[in-house]
């Protein structure tokens, strides 16, 4: 019997990558732009619907809909969390009604000369080629440069 012309071909991609940067902010700062709702609409949410709840077992949720009329919804929970240093959390992302992908993140923070290092590890699955890992780190790079946009023009270096 032959299959349906529609049928989706199944495959799990995993893959991880690891971001660093500087900022020119405190520890204290940087981790503040993580764990404080205003905050991180300022960075992260710009737009989009958005709620954070930044405890250990806390969820957080993200929905923005692109111009070609797609929604992409984000879904995370924290798992562990050490004020100043430490952030781990899992997340899924769909694509309208379809899951494609489930990610392990964690996030460093360490004191610099130049203020703070941060070191962003995502391991993630990527589902039935929805997704890729390329695109991924390219999106999270850009997260990651709109944060530090946003440090700057804080101008908080303390």
């Amino acid at each position: 019997m032959s299959e349906p012309a529609n049928t989706i071909e199944h495959s799990a991609e995993h893959a991880s990558f690891t971001i660093e940067r500087d900022y020119p902010a405190t520890p204290k700062h940087v981790f503040a732009a993580w764990a404080q709702a205003e905050a991180k609409n300022n960075w992260f949410a710009r737009g989009a619907e958005h709620s954070l709840d930044f405890a250990i077992g806390g969820a957080e949720h993200l929905t923005v809909s692109t111009a070609a009329g797609e929604t992409y919804t984000y879904d995370a929970r924290y798992y562990d969390i050490v004020e100043n240093e430490r952030i781990v959390y899992a997340y899924e992302m769909h694509r309208d009604e379809t899951r494609i992908s489930v990610t392990v993140t964690t996030v460093l923070f360490e004191a610099s000369a130049e203020g703070t290092h941060l070191r962003y590890i995502e391991q993630g699955v990527f589902l039935d080629g929805q997704d890729t890992p390329a695109a991924r780190e390219h999106g999270t790079r850009e997260l990651l440069d709109s944060l530090g946009e946003t440090l700057r023009g804080e101008g908080e270096g303390a």
